[in-house]
């Protein structure tokens, strides 16, 4: 099956969360069965030392909607995406984090707006966050940080809840840290972006895998550099009629 033969491509980096991939297939097949016509799920395990490798085998074993790819060892989030986005074979493309907190009931709105021709990306925003006093609070720095230096993009750019056109991540830099400011870096290139409310839920098993140290202090510093990418873009286009070469 190739490159655009699946209406719709979820790509899921997990890692360590043996605790709540198999209860997330189920509730994402649940969602996406009886209203999408082609779809898969691409799980992407950024190499986990538990037993979420195992679980997966079993969840694309019994269903061939899913599919998975293992990383040797832990490369991060940015990397488990940006491979995602290479191995997806949907011509729309959406995310969700592998912890449960994003409600994939909120995935085909988001798809429908992307069909509609309304936006090329849409970008989830959490409404009401269950995450504990310190994420939030770290969030709220970084989002409102990001957007001052690099100008307002959305409001949440930390909501893994997202779908868009495949051709908005194509030309994606690769550097850890690019999903951070995934928004950013489409609406560099020129395409639309719209955003809209979606449901977050409490982590219910497992542990976070982000704090202060590995989320706040190097997304700041990552956002001078996204900045500097803004500064030094480039936009042209080519005038009619002035193509040398072409055939008559």
């Amino acid at each position: 099956m190739s490159v655009g033969t699946v209406d719709l491509t979820v790509v899921i980096p997990v890692k360590n969360e043996a605790e709540n991939i198999e209860s997330l297939a189920r509730e994402l097949t649940g969602v996406l069965g009886p209203r999408e016509r082609s779809w898969e799920c691409l799980w992407v395990d950024d190499g986990s030392t538990d037993e979420t490798p195992a679980i997966l085998r079993q969840i694309c074993s019994a269903d061939g909607r899913h599919r998975f790819i293992s990383f040797r060892a832990n490369a991060g989030q940015s990397a488990a995406l940006w491979a995602g986005f290479r191995e997806a074979r949907g011509g729309i493309l959406a995310t969700m984090d592998g912890d449960g907190q994003n409600d994939p009931a909120d995935i085909p709105a988001l798809v429908e707006m992307i069909r509609s021709g309304s936006a090329d990306m849409v970008n989830g925003y959490r409404q009401k966050r269950h995450d504990g006093l310190i994420r939030r609070y770290s969030s709220l720095i970084a989002n409102g940080f990001r957007n001052r230096v690099t100008g307002n993009t959305v409001r949440d750019v930390g909501c893994s809840t997202r779908a868009f056109r495949r051709e908005c991540v194509r030309s994606l830099p690769r550097f850890a840290g690019m999903h951070r400011f995934l928004p950013t870096l489409v609406e560099l290139q020129g395409y639309r972006l719209n955003e809209v409310p979606v449901n977050h839920r409490p982590r219910l098993r497992g542990a976070s895998k982000y704090g202060i140290n590995n989320r706040l202090w190097v997304g700041l510093l990552d956002t001078f550099g996204v900045w500097w990418l803004k500064k030094r873009a480039f936009h042209f286009e080519v005038k009619p009629g002035s193509e040398c070469g072409k055939d008559e």
